[in-house]
Formats: C-alpha cells, sequence, structure tokens
C-alpha cells in the first residue's frame, strides 16, 4: 500500500514538471564541425534541390492543349499487281483529321471489282457465310461456297519495300495551341516570330530549328530510333511528345515547346505476334448494269499519336510561406540531431548529459534566491 501512494505521488509530481530548454556551449572543433556540416546539408537541401530544383515557391497550372494537322506530299506507284497510281493527301491521310493524331498509308493490299455473290472459300478466310455446297477452288482442291463479296481477299505477300515508300519525305504541320487558365497565359507551336514565308521554308531540326513545326515523316521515326521504309512495310505507331512546361516567373514570351519522339507500338522480337498496325476500307462504285461493286483495301501504316503536356509555374506568396515555414522546421533540427549524438554515441556523454540535464525544485530555487 504504501508502494502504490509513492507511485501516485511520483506520476502526480510529474504531471507539474516544467521543461525549460538549456544553452549547453561546447569548445570542441569536431563537434562545431558536425553541427554546422547537418546545417549545410539541411540548407543544401532547402536551397538546392526545394528552391532551384522543384520551384516550391511556385504556384502551378497543368496545360490544356488542342491540336491541328496538315499532312502535304505525293507519291506515284506504278507495279505488276497494281495499275499506275497518283497518291495525294486524300488517299493517304485516314481519316482526313483524327483526335490528337494522323494516320499515314505506307502500304496496300487492294482486291478489286468485289461484288455480292457466290464464290469458293480461300482456307485462311473465315469472313464469309458458308451455304453448305462444296465447289472446285482449283483443278485439285475443292472448298465450301461462301456468299460473300467476290472474288475473296488473298492473304497475298505484303510488298516489300513498301508500296507508299515515298511517305518518308511527306511533312506534317502541326499546329498546337495551349493555355494555363489559372495565369491567363496562352501560345501557339507557331511562335511570334514565324510569318508564312518562313513556314514555307522551314522544317524542324532539333540543333538548327528547334522551334518550326513542320516535321518530315522520315526524321520523325529516326528521332524515335526507327527506320521509316522498316516500319512502313507493316506499319507501327509513332508517338509526338510536346513538352510545354515553363517557367512563367520570366515571362510567357520565354515559354517555347520542346519536342521528342518514341515508337509506342510494342516492337519485342521474341514476342511478335500480328505486329505493325493496318485495317480494312473498302471504295464503293456502282456498275453499268446498277450492280453494286467494291475495291476492298487492307491498308497498313503509321498512326502518329500527339502527345502535349506540361506544366507551368509562377511565384506565389502561399506556397512561398509553406516552404519557408518547413525549411526553418527542418533547420531547427540540427541541434537535435547533434544533441543525440552527443548523449548517446559520444565518449563523453555521460558528462554532456550531466551539464545537459538540470532537476530543480521549489527547495533549490528558494535556496539560490537567499
Amino acid at each position: 500500500a504504501a508502494m502504490s501512494k509513492s507511485a501516485r505521488f511520483g506520476c502526480l509530481c510529474c504531471t507539474y514538471d516544467y521543461e525549460t530548454p538549456k544553452t549547453l556551449v561546447i569548445q570542441s572543433t569536431k563537434i562545431g564541425c558536425m553541427f554546422r556540416l547537418v546545417q549545410f546539408v539541411v540548407l543544401l537541401y532547402v536551397v538546392g534541390y526545394v528552391c532551384v530544383v522543384r520551384k516550391a515557391y511556385q504556384e502551378r497550372d497543368s496545360v490544356i492543349s488542342s491540336v491541328t494537322t496538315k499532312v502535304k506530299g505525293f507519291a506515284y506507284t506504278n507495279t505488276s499487281y497494281m495499275e499506275p497510281r497518283l497518291w495525294d493527301v486524300a488517299d493517304y491521310v485516314i481519316p482526313p483529321q483524327g483526335e490528337n493524331s494522323f494516320y499515314v498509308l505506307t502500304n496496300v493490299i487492294m482486291t478489286p471489282k468485289q461484288t455480292q455473290s457466290r464464290c469458293p472459300e480461300v482456307r485462311t478466310s473465315a469472313l464469309s457465310i458458308q451455304t453448305g455446297l462444296c465447289v472446285n477452288y482449283s483443278a485439285t482442291v475443292q472448298t465450301c461456297e461462301v456468299l460473300s463479296w467476290c472474288p475473296l481477299e488473298e492473304h497475298t505477300k505484303l510488298p516489300k519495300p513498301a508500296l507508299l515508300n515515298a511517305a518518308a519525305d511527306f511533312t506534317v504541320l502541326i499546329k498546337n495551341s495551349i493555355t494555363y487558365p489559372k495565369f491567363k497565359v496562352n501560345r501557339r507551336s507557331i511562335l511570334p516570330h514565324i510569318n508564312s514565308s518562313y513556314l514555307k521554308k522551314c522544317e524542324f531540326n532539333r540543333s538548327t530549328d528547334p522551334y518550326c513545326p513542320i516535321f518530315r515523316l522520315k526524321n520523325i521515326a529516326s528521332e524515335a530510333g526507327e527506320d521509316f521504309q522498316d516500319m512502313a512495310v507493316k506499319g507501327g505507331i509513332l508517338g509526338i511528345f510536346i513538352d510545354w512546361s515553363c517557367d512563367l516567373d520570366w515571362g510567357a514570351h520565354r515559354c517555347f515547346p520542346k519536342y521528342s519522339f518514341r515508337r509506342l507500338d510494342s516492337k519485342n522480337p521474341v514476342n511478335n505476334v500480328a505486329p505493325g498496325y493496318n485495317f480494312r476500307f473498302a471504295k464503293y462504285y456502282q456498275t453499268p448494269d446498277g450492280q453494286e461493286s467494291r475495291t476492298l483495301i487492307k491498308a497498313y501504316g503509321i498512326r502518329f499519336d500527339i502527345i502535349v503536356f506540361g506544366t507551368g509555374g509562377k511565384f506565389g506568396i502561399v506556397p512561398t510561406i509553406i516552404n519557408l515555414g518547413a525549411a526553418l522546421t527542418i533547420l531547427g533540427l540540427a541541434p537535435k540531431v547533434c544533441d543525440w549524438i552527443l548523449l548517446t554515441c559520444s565518449s563523453k556523454k555521460d558528462l554532456y548529459k550531466k551539464n545537459k540535464i538540470t532537476h530543480l525544485n521549489d527547495d533549490d530555487t528558494e535556496s539560490v534566491s537567499n
């Protein structure tokens, strides 16, 4: 019972304890250097990383963007399996306008003069309705008769080099408009110094003309580490990345787009099932006797996805105060770190602890005052 009462008395006394910081000056080169080193590391983090790298004193806003494109170029083909033909933008850009992307036709397999009728089934094709009859496919082979668009598409070998390998020299104008609504900043990929005469002759070059918005397709593939002629055979997807990250403290006139390029579709040499990019479409006609006819086109090509991103930053009083307070708090940890090292790791930790922590009670204070 006595011990229980003593324990309760001790806990009660602790309730009324008051702690106040005590300044202990230690004249030691080693400890002084350690303290200044900790302060230097904290200041280096605050100034170098927080202020310079992250610019934490700025308010942020994400870019809002719109993109339109215009492809230019002509190609002429003259092969044994197709009549001579001139190709222009209306032929090889499908569809004419995409959502932040454009597609350029580079290779085709055509099946002309198809009509809805009955014909022998092609073994590699299952895109038809069987009639239940067996008919001659060739002199030695019989297959099921099908109701379909005849003649059926033959799975022939792709033209190599690609039929429209001249597309490598086509050009595209990318018109990109962006805004930072919080800061009321608007910019275009056609910069203020670009006029009509300059736009007719300029071409993007990372070294000599990095802000020209006109790109040659083969150079886009080259920047992405790809060979355009190889991609043109089976198609693929290339990404055009436009980075509008800007430090608006220097003014909106110093906010410029930065372009980068990358292949987006898989090109794994081990797991390369269904490589490239292709789709089918048809062009419909009417014969003189009124029958519907079409040309089926299996189109291989390169899709260019335009991906716009970026963050604008500008000085703001609120983030500045918040990060300044955080910096002062972190700086205040330097003495705590040194105290912990002194009181736990130092060879004179008992001496430091004896002088660092002093216990006084009311009787001691009265004796001191007398």
